[in-house]
């Protein structure tokens, strides 16, 4: 079945300007003609056999709207969307690859299992058949690099997460009269010392306990600090290994979210409730008629653990504000988050026009309003977000001065979903000081994992 629509017309066009942008050296992708991969840009497609295979991790509600979303594309195009599931996609994807058995387009919930089959040559540039210059110019900024790789860009984002957000029990909040939009880490530390001095109520709920996965919220919070501490050229060269795990800088990040966290009163339950507390439950006490804790850190998918009656009426229950710059560190507001991430394993007119509407900020509507699901794009219509809270979170994200990806996400899997969720616990608990932990994983770094030269690196 072919299409005739401007999704499939939009392809011809998309190549050519790829091709000029290789001729003319753009400042986002010089080097878009070097680097492994199987596409080459200005190449031509092979023409579509009108389906597409589509491999992601979405299952139950979110596939329901994922689907949803497509279809209005289907209709229009003629092309038919062939979506699996697997929650074990990470695993999956490289099992069906050795196997020879890759679907058209998979959607990589982290960017390391991109990286990794980028350097195996296994999966198409974008610029190879998207206008590398148009999507970057809506998108969050800094997003799109999360996936570049021997100065090649190999994913498209499709979702955004945003993690910078600071959650409070609106009512008791407001009453207390506290600061809604501090400016700085040290307005945000006046907060805290204000409520402490009110009574004895802690300011922060903070919980780390995940099972096996114990350790993750504490990685989440030393990427924030050095983001905020140090900007995001050493973030990426901290992330991609260009600089030691126990640079002093490193050393120092963990250290201030210490200072947050291990001060006396500062933290419902103290610095061993922060290990024993499911991070899905931390900021429940802030919800009784009289709070327990008021503060808590953590991305936007944290409304899903909310008990029912606060996700019922959020815009009366929650407020919400960035987690504020460093006074004398990076001049601006940085953003962590994460999202989904559209990667190609073949090269034709239909996944071409497939791979373009997914990374457009005409994708998702109808998951935009189902909720749990935020455009990656500035120029996404917020009307469609369910209510002014999710338009809160998303305008923070688009509003950024810079982004950056989860680093834990990116690092190898040995340490990011290894040796720095282990070593964050031993932090926490005590067992290790920051400079340890570092030196521990700077020398447990896998060898196998060192960069290349333009590995994430912007262009």
């Amino acid at each position: 079945m072919v299409a005739t629509t401007r999704w499939r017309r939009a392809t011809v066009p998309a190549l050519t300007a790829a091709a000029a942008l290789t001729l003319t050296g753009c400042l986002q992708n010089p080097d878009a003609g070097s680097g492994g991969g199987v596409g080459a840009v200005g190449a031509e497609p092979e023409e579509g056999d009108g389906s597409v295979t589509i491999f992601g991790a979405f299952g139950g509600a979110e596939e329901e709207q994922f689907n949803a979303s497509l279809a209005p594309f289907e209709e229009e195009t003629g092309i038919d969307i062939q979506y699996v599931s697997d929650q074990d996609f990470t695993n999956t994807i490289q099992v069906r690859v050795d196997a020879g058995d890759a679907p058209d387009i998979g959607l990589f919930p982290q960017p390391g299992g991109v990286l990794d089959l980028a350097e195996r040559g296994a999966l198409v540039p974008i610029d190879a058949m998207l206008d590398y210059d148009a999507i970057d110019a809506t998108l969050v900024n800094g997003f799109l690099d999360s996936a570049r790789y021997d100065g090649r860009v190999y994913a498209a984002p499709m979702r955004m997460a945003v993690k910078s957000i600071v959650w409070y029990p609106k009512q008791a909040y407001d009453e207390g009269g506290w600061n809604t939009e501090p400016a700085d880490l040290a307005e945000l530390s006046d907060v805290a010392e204000q409520i402490r001095s009110q009574g004895d109520t802690p300011p922060w709920c903070i919980g780390w306990q995940s099972d096996q996965a114990t350790g993750w919220v504490g990685t989440d919070w030393v990427e924030e600090y050095m983001l905020r501490l140090h900007g995001p050229d050493v973030y990426d060269d901290w992330i991609y290994h260009r600089i030691p795990f126990n640079d002093e800088r490193v050393v120092e990040a963990i250290e201030t979210y210490g200072e947050l966290a291990n001060t006396d009163g500062n933290v419902l339950g103290g610095a061993r409730g922060i290990l024993n507390t499911p991070f899905a439950e931390a900021m429940n006490p802030a919800f009784a008629d009289d709070p327990g804790c008021y503060l808590m850190r953590q991305g936007n998918f944290a409304t899903g653990f909310f008990p029912e009656d606060i996700q019922a009426n959020l815009d009366e229950e929650i407020g919400i504000f960035v987690f504020p710059p460093a006074a004398d560190g990076f001049d601006g507001q940085p953003i962590l988050g994460g999202g989904d991430l559209a990667a190609a394993f073949e090269y034709d007119t239909d996944v071409a026009a497939v791979m373009e509407f997914l990374s457009s900020d005409e994708f998702g509507g109808p998951w935009a309003q189902a909720g749990g699901w935020l455009s990656p794009h500035t120029t996404f219509d917020a009307s469609l977000y369910p209510d002014e809270t999710t338009r809160q979170i998303a305008e923070m994200g688009y509003t950024a001065d810079v982004f950056r990806y989860d680093g834990s996400d990116v690092m190898p899997r040995e340490v990011g979903s290894g040796s720095f969720w282990t070593g964050m616990v031993e932090f926490q608990s005590g067992d290790k000081t920051a400079q340890q932990v570092a030196d521990d994983i700077e020398n447990g770094w896998p060898q196998s994992a060192e960069p290349t030269d333009e590995e994430g690196e912007d262009q």
